[in-house]
């Protein structure tokens, strides 16, 4: 089992966008070919996982994630949609499999400390995301905790939405309340649903210092070139 080094978010680019690839839209009956296509432009691989009740869609399992960690020593983000009653098992489960990283909502508060703590105790990176319905300052009370801040810019767990218009100002407040934090530790600022040509740009302006890529990555005629686009966009002036 290969993993990325202890400090790898400290070595995320920070010239350019992050490259996170989520699994999700890649072609599940031929995975191995989409990952070939992917791995040499990837920063990180992203999973959802979604319970049925806290998101609509049921997706990916522990043993997909112990799969692919067997295959690449890319990181793994981990975006875990699910209830409070199975949030914590669900973290051991994905610690267990091989995650770098595992995200979960700040809609869970009522688990949070126990899965801040457990996350400490497995030595695994956390990361917070917030419905697009969630007010940012709902971040504030945990924000020295995380090394991930996400704002979903859709409806959660539903493919194919078009960029709620706050998602802009919402990355505003976001690389606020990082930039205020007192850790020394790094928090990346990112943009998940949402993510097409015409928004991308804007969410990069807005502080995005990744956005989850889906179809506007695995649907490219020219990865390299929709890549190198990519890596060309500016941020915050």
């Amino acid at each position: 089992m290969s993993h990325p080094p202890k400090d790898w978010i400290e070595r995320l680019p920070t010239d350019h966008c992050i490259a996170e690839f989520s699994i999700w839209s890649a072609n599940l009956m031929n995975l191995s070919a989409d990952l070939e296509r992917i791995f040499p432009h990837a920063d990180i691989l992203h999973l959802d996982v979604a319970d049925g009740h806290f998101a609509p869609a049921l997706l990916i399992f522990p043993d997909m994630v112990g799969a692919l960690r067997e295959q690449t020593g890319l990181p793994l983000h981990i975006h875990l949609m699910v209830a409070d009653s199975v949030l914590l098992s669900q973290i051991e489960q994905f610690a267990e499999a091989g995650a770098d990283l595992i995200s979960f909502h700040v809609e869970n508060k009522a688990v949070a400390e126990d899965a801040f703590a457990l996350l400490e105790q497995l030595q695994i990176p956390a990361g917070l995301v917030a419905r697009v319905e969630t007010p940012v300052t709902s971040f504030e009370p945990f924000i020295e905790h995380i090394q991930f801040l996400t704002l979903l810019g859709t409806a959660i767990g539903v493919k194919g939405q078009g960029l709620d218009a706050a998602a802009p100002a919402r990355l505003g407040e976001a690389q606020s309340l990082i930039a205020n934090r007192e850790s020394s530790q790094r928090c990346v600022l990112a943009a998940d649903g949402g993510i097409r040509e015409h928004t991308v740009p804007n969410l990069v302006a807005a502080g995005a210092e990744t956005v989850v890529l889906g179809s506007l990555a695995f649907g490219a005629d020219d990865l390299q070139a929709r890549m190198s686009w990519l890596a060309g966009l500016q941020g915050p002036k």
